[in-house]
């Protein structure tokens, strides 16, 4: 009799138990702190990029979505990059994301693009490169979460590195699911119009009380450290040089007649040439020689300058 009754025993309904247990708050609260956010990055994101990179960028906030956190993530789409952060004596487990479509179109910005030229980018992966300029994104991003949270002790938040939404790993089954709100915001950078976005469990939302700090509308220090940084990352990630060389013409009978041991003559008689290109984007013409044990190539003269190179291979 007792197992019976064990087993009719209703189970407490999870939103009813989160509610109990403050992880789940009623809407018109969870739109209030939200809306609060929307203004805290409405006012004070644009002017941080602002002072650190001397690019203008709008912000305003779209809404609030509320459920589950890994849900709420799902929801943001294939084409934006997300970083895993905490921030001690608030939350040790909120996300940040960012549409991809920003970071591209940042990234060309920060190479020194005119504005003008900046479109709309394709939606694609973020390459390693842009995932790091994504990195100072989120940097800033949380600065200005933290801010306006206010947590005792001054701490910093701590992220983790961004990846794209297809190499996010599956949620542990095991782990407690929370309840949150994915706060989304617009961002416009000239004619690029991107998302960012905070998925924030809503047991640490609802302890939340936003404080917007007045913008300082000054020039920061760190506006040379950007540039540095991504000028830097760029010349110092691995390219793979392939070169061409133009062989002997043959008519279709003789090349489907080849066998091993055949051999194919340089079209070149005298210094052999050869074209040197990364990522399918032509680099140099190059002389073809042998410097001891290896063959070489010396370069003879540019094809792309060097603005074009770098906007072809960060992509």
């Amino acid at each position: 009799m007792s197992n019976d009754v064990q087993k009719s025993a209703p189970r407490l309904d999870h939103a009813l138990l989160a509610k109990l247990t403050n992880g789940l708050g009623d809407r018109q609260t969870i739109e209030k702190i939200c809306g609060d956010f929307g203004q805290l990055y409405s006012v004070f994101l644009p002017d941080v990029f602002h002072s650190e990179t001397g690019i203008s960028i709008e912000v305003s906030y779209v809404g609030f979505q509320s459920g589950l956190m890994p849900d709420l993530i799902a929801e943001l789409g294939e084409t934006v990059c997300l970083s895993n952060g905490s921030l001690r004596n608030w939350c040790p487990n909120f996300v940040l994301a960012c549409g991809n479509s920003f970071i591209i179109g940042l990234m060309e910005r920060m190479l020194g693009a005119d504005p003008s030229m900046v479109e709309q980018p394709p939606e694609r992966p973020l390459s390693d490169i842009e995932m790091d300029l994504g990195t100072m994104v989120f940097e800033r991003t949380a600065n200005v979460l933290r801010s306006g949270v206010n947590t005792q002790g001054g701490f910093e938040a701590l992220l983790e590195r961004p990846h794209n939404a297809a190499d996010r790993p599956p949620a542990d089954p095991d782990a407690p699911v929370e309840y949150g709100a994915a706060i989304r915001l617009a961002v416009d950078l000239g004619k690029v119009t991107s998302e960012i976005a905070l998925v924030i469990p809503q047991r640490a939302l609802l302890k939340t009380k936003v404080e917007v700090p007045k913008p300082k509308g000054q020039a920061s220090r760190n506006r040379k450290e950007w540039h540095d940084k991504i000028a830097e990352q760029v010349r110092r990630s691995p390219v793979t040089l392939e070169a061409r060389i133009r062989l002997q013409s043959l008519t279709l009978n003789a090349i489907s007649r080849l066998v091993p041991g055949d051999v194919i003559a340089f079209e070149d008689k005298t210094d052999v040439q050869a074209q040197v290109s990364a990522n399918g984007k032509d680099m140099y013409n190059c002389e073809f020689g042998r410097s001891g044990e290896r063959y070489t190539v010396r370069v003879k003269e540019n094809i792309s300058t060097e603005q074009e190179l770098l906007r072809h291979l960060i992509g």
